[in-house]
């Protein structure tokens, strides 16, 4: 049988850079290689495309851009060319391929802007369309859509950085409309870059600050805070949805930042999650309805809160979440008797079905 010749993007311009270094580095050492010809391109944090053909190892510690081996590459958007290799002497090279597998975390990787192209291209990819990466990116859109899908969430107000002129009447409103202690987040990043719990004015004006920068467009959000702890369910599919187990989040710490996230410092993640059997199926029927209100397809991580009432509560979606062997929506599906490289599989299959837009 011929190989599926799949192309897998890593790296990116995004502060989550590392992130995916680590995930691609788990992928390749899962995928099943008897069914793929692989074509590994790496963006570069300046946001140069290479060809990458050196070791795994090199890929995961961040010194593939030193093989001597590396080449120029573009995603050509006209008559279906695929990528294009490109020589010093001026000449290029075409490289077919059949499908591509972002492994691109945060901003320029998961918020649209890459799957516009390779919609543009006319090559199938593994994940979200174009119009949900960057609804599922933006925190305030995500609110709008999914409260009128009567999703429960927290309350939560969007701040805009060219419309704040007066911080201490800032603080007022959130204290009156979102309550205090409230988050201060980045609307478009993720790994909780710029994610910040606010209990007084003193160390306000430092974390909106610091959130505006991580957003890079101007625009945050506060948040109340939910009373409780983080769970999250695994959700795969196109037009049937497969729902995976739910997890759920110990923390040391106020929150669950990045270094509880990748370097698990003061925190712990349970699969299956510590609730009872109600709630664990509530919480599988929330994230289906948060993945159809946000168009989802491919593959989306569901985020939620159970509360102190023991209820659930949506938080956000991740459109390409973490895929290290550890890492929470792999492990989701392994509990529910999908191991990775079949997981990778069925992603691949679920974008060449249906996601050329």
């Amino acid at each position: 049988m011929k190989k599926i010749r799949l192309a897998i993007i890593f790296g990116g311009k995004s502060s989550e850079y590392p992130v995916s270094l680590h995930s691609t580095a788990s992928v390749l050492r899962q995928i099943n290689k008897e069914r793929y010809e692989l074509v590994l391109i790496g963006i570069t944090p300046d946001g140069k495309w290479l060809r990458y053909q050196g070791s795994v190892e090199d890929l995961e510690h961040d010194h593939w851009m030193e093989h001597p081996d590396n080449q120029a590459v573009v995603l050509s958007c006209s008559n279906h060319e695929g990528l294009l290799v490109l020589h010093p002497d001026g000449h290029f090279e075409r490289c077919e391929i059949d499908c591509i597998f972002p492994i691109l975390h945060g901003k320029n990787g998961e918020d649209g802007t890459i799957q516009g192209l390779f919609a543009l291209a006319g090559v199938p990819y593994v994940g979200c369309s174009t119009l949900s990466s960057a609804i599922c990116m933006d925190k305030e859109m995500t609110h709008i859509i999914c409260e009128r899908a009567n999703i429960p969430c927290a309350p939560y107000m969007a701040v805009y950085e060219d419309e704040v002129s007066d911080l201490s009447a800032l603080f007022e409103e959130a204290k009156q409309k979102v309550g205090v202690p409230f988050f201060v987040k980045p609307c478009n990043a993720g790994s909780s870059f710029g994610v910040h719990k606010v209990h007084d004015f003193e160390a306000f004006e430092h974390d909106l600050r610091d959130a505006f920068y991580h957003d890079g467009k101007g625009k945050v959000i506060l948040e109340a805070t939910i009373e409780g702890f983080e769970i999250g369910c695994a959700v795969m599919g196109n037009h049937e949805l497969f729902v995976g187990s739910v997890d759920e989040i110990e923390i040391g710490e106020e929150f669950f930042d990045y270094e509880g996230k990748y370097e698990m410092v003061n925190s712990a993640i349970y699969c299956p999650a510590r609730i009872s059997k109600e709630l664990f199926e509530e919480a599988r029927d929330l994230a289906k309805r948060a993945y159809r209100a946000m168009n989802c397809q491919g593959m989306t991580r569901v985020d939620m809160f159970v509360t102190k009432q023991q209820t659930i509560v949506f938080n956000e979606l991740n459109t390409i979440p973490g895929f290290t062997a550890t890492s929470r929506y792999p492990t989701m599906m392994k509990e529910v008797g999908i191991a990775f490289p079949a997981l990778i599989d069925r992603l691949v299959d679920l974008a060449m079905d249906s996601n050329i837009e």
